[in-house]
């Protein structure tokens, strides 16, 4: 199987799953595991394509650069599939392996260029679809945005763990294991994020109703 990055998406180049002499669907994923390690492409495959879509938004959210995404999220697995062998299940899912090998290529990529960790969370977090009441969907809107200001100001470590959290849907031992922390780490660095915005927010508030009143 080979694994390519394309504008229109992504490939897995092989024999379809369905064409294997097995019915995917009747094996649990622990036993498509053990044929990926064996060196089975087509069970690889199957994996390939149960992940690719969440691992390439999470390095796009990172990285902000649809180009670099696909070709990162292209050697995310092609790490996989050359290492997957080492895969151990220690009560976490296949994908925080799949996230901690993203999340590792993704810091690799910041340093080695330069840039500054900036998460597009306009496209994370989308602005709510307009209904049948625009003014309460207007609000809802400016809510919205304004709340995503405050977001950007956070560290990225802190705009990575709310991704994770929100966007990816997590648990905190999944976001641990891809952040090379604790869950109790994780818990606590939540807790922290969390107060961090209710002040941000509080102090956007005050700022507003400042100006508003000079």
């Amino acid at each position: 199987m080979r694994i390519e990055s394309r504008s229109s998406g992504f490939h897995a180049i092989g024999n379809p799953v369905n064409e294997r002499v097995f019915r995917v669907e009747e094996k649990s994923e622990e036993q498509i595991l053990a044929l990926a390690a064996s060196g089975d492409e087509e069970a690889f495959a199957w994996l390939y394509q149960k992940y690719v879509t969440r691992i390439y938004n999470y390095v796009y959210f990172r990285t902000g650069n649809a180009a670099e995404a696909e070709d990162l999220t292209a050697k995310v697995f092609l790490r996989a599939m050359k290492h997957i062998r080492n895969y151990r299940d220690l009560g976490l899912p296949f994908s925080a392996w799949l996230y901690r090998i993203a999340h590792n290529l993704v810091a690799n990529w910041h340093r080695d260029n330069g840039r500054k960790k900036e998460i597009p969370l306009d496209d994370a977090l989308p602005l709510p679809v307009l209904s049948k009441h625009p003014e309460s969907e207007v609000v809802r809107r400016e809510e919205t945005e304004k709340l995503l200001r405050i977001i950007r100001k956070l560290p990225p470590e802190r705009q990575q763990l709310l991704i994770l959290k929100f966007v990816e849907q997590l648990s905190n031992a999944e976001i641990g294991a891809i952040m090379g922390k604790s869950e109790g780490a994780i818990k606590s660095l939540y807790h922290r994020t969390l107060l961090s915005l209710r002040e941000e927010y509080e102090r956007y508030f005050d700022e507003v109703e400042k100006d508003a009143l000079e």
